[in-house]
């Protein structure tokens, strides 16, 4: 008798949603209550297994849209992405605060303590900003962005399988804009111009897409090489590598495709065994040669007259003109205006997240482009580091450097100590992906985004998780819990 009520009641609630569907689309005109299963499905998701939820965001991410109607008001949301972030952060953090237990080793993680130092300073530097508002709601982003893709990540990969799938959900869903992308551009001849906003509304531009495929086609080229892999499935990644190949050469991004030449001669550092220290001495005195020669590399930069186009050899040899191509010098531009809101807050800046909103006056004639703007509202700094420079001032600049060198110091080190290959080969590859978006970094700045937040925040979980609950055994096997694990 129980069954057949239950049966009932299941004929019942079905009725009652084709009623009510019926009424809305004959009487309202709205389509709207067919999303009620779906969103019901969600918040079981949300009560029963949140890790789904997170694997369902990764797929989501590329695929979402930004609804800007409100943008003058800073309501732009990435749709569905944010909220599913939103709700994994509330969440998540409902259950530490009512549990008490979260892994220790994640806690204590170097990685972690980084990101731990940087949210203080970014607390300070809002209390201090010149716009404490717009402050306050850039730094709720950053905790939507990043506790969800790093803290809840970093747990939810003692599970293997949950690091395959939030991987390739994303690569999966990253190829259908790919493709997209492909044939959006083909209409138009595959023109240089075109490819720079083929890729909306899923990206705003080819420089966010060009960073999103080069740290994807890293990560999927790190599972070609990777033990136990069927033939099959082998072919069908290296399919998907060709096609991430062919989309990141279409789309005109130069920063990225340099951040893929910059990981894999990372990449060739590792293979002959160069010690981390030896790399990072090159680097310095690289950055101190520039220094010391600027004037006489900027002069020669200057004689560089070719301008950005469809042509691959034009795009490539455009890289070092700052005497013609706007793009180029419109960075400059930028990075100018975020050395002098420097010098005027050298310690704690004008705010996270302001500016957009404040460096129209730091602008001069001289250095403007055809694509500047007078109000000022052309976006950021175009930069990973000078943009934290001029909001956060000289300490939030070097705790971006800080966690890129500890990020990819911990990385190498975990792939020197791991015992099995696969994490051996997965450390390496997350470590490589992060390093290219990182290099990327000196010319663009996306983290404020669920398109590349979600990737780089994730990236930096991976090794995080690998150090800790997979490098020290023989097989890549999921981490036996015990009474007496630390919590």
């Amino acid at each position: 008798m129980e069954k057949k009520a239950k049966i009932g009641w299941l004929y019942v609630i079905a009725a009652v949603f084709i009623a009510a569907s019926l009424f809305f689309v004959v009487k309202k005109n709205t389509y709207l209550f067919f999303a009620v299963p779906v969103v019901l499905g969600v918040l079981l998701l949300y009560i029963f297994s949140l890790d789904k939820v997170m694997l369902l965001t990764s797929f989501c991410v590329p695929l979402s849209v930004v609804l800007d109607k409100f943008s003058d008001a800073g309501l732009a949301i990435s749709l569905p992405a944010e909220p599913l972030l939103m709700g994994i952060l509330i969440l998540f953090v409902a259950k530490l605060l009512y549990d008490g237990h979260y892994d220790r080793r994640v806690s204590r993680h170097p990685i972690s303590i980084v990101i731990y130092c940087m949210f203080i300073w970014m607390i300070v530097t809002t209390i201090t900003s010149e716009l404490p508002i717009v402050s306050l709601k850039f730094m709720l982003s950053k905790l939507w962005f990043i506790v969800p893709s790093f803290f809840f990540c970093s747990i939810m990969f003692k599970k293997p399988k949950n690091i395959d799938l939030f991987i390739w959900l994303y690569i999966a869903s990253l190829c259908i804009v790919c493709v997209y992308t492909i044939i959006h551009h083909a209409m138009f001849g595959f023109d240089g111009d075109s490819a720079h906003w083929v890729m909306t509304p899923f990206y705003n531009d080819h420089t966010a897409y060009g960073a999103a495929l080069a740290i994807y086609l890293i990560l999927a080229l790190t599972y070609v090489f990777l033990p136990g892999i069927k033939k099959s499935r082998r072919i069908l990644i290296i399919g998907v590598v060709a096609l991430l190949s062919l989309a990141l050469v279409l789309s005109n991004c130069r920063a990225a495709w340099l951040s893929v030449i910059a990981a894999v001669g990372v990449l060739v550092c590792v293979l002959l065994k160069i010690k981390f220290r030896w790399i990072a001495t090159v680097v310095v005195v690289l950055v101190g040669l520039f220094l010391v020669f600027q004037n006489q590399i900027i002069d020669a930069m200057e004689k560089n007259n070719q301008d950005a186009s469809g042509d691959f050899v034009e795009n490539v040899q455009s890289i070092t003109n700052i005497s013609t191509d706007a793009s180029n010098l419109e960075r400059l531009n930028r990075w100018q205006s975020a050395f002098r809101l420097f010098n005027e807050r050298p310690l704690f800046g004008w705010g996270p997240g302001t500016y957009q909103f404040v460096y129209a006056p730091y602008q001069m004639s001289k250095e403007k482009t055809i694509i500047s703007t007078n109000a000022g509202d052309g976006g950021n700094a175009h930069s990973e580091y000078f943009g934290p420079l001029a909001e956060q001032g000289i300490i939030g600049s070097l705790l971006v450097l800080v966690l890129v060198i500890v990020t990819i110091y911990s990385g190498l080190k975990t792939y020197h100590r791991a015992k099995n290959k696969k994490a051996k080969i997965l450390v390496l590859g997350a470590t490589l992906a992060f390093i290219s978006y990182f290099i990327h970094g000196l010319l663009n700045n996306f983290l404020d985004t669920d398109k590349l937040s979600v990737p780089v925040w994730g990236c930096a979980a991976l090794i995080v998780a690998i150090d800790l609950f997979y490098a020290d055994k023989e097989e890549f096997v999921e981490e036996a819990e015990s009474p007496t694990a630390e919590k």
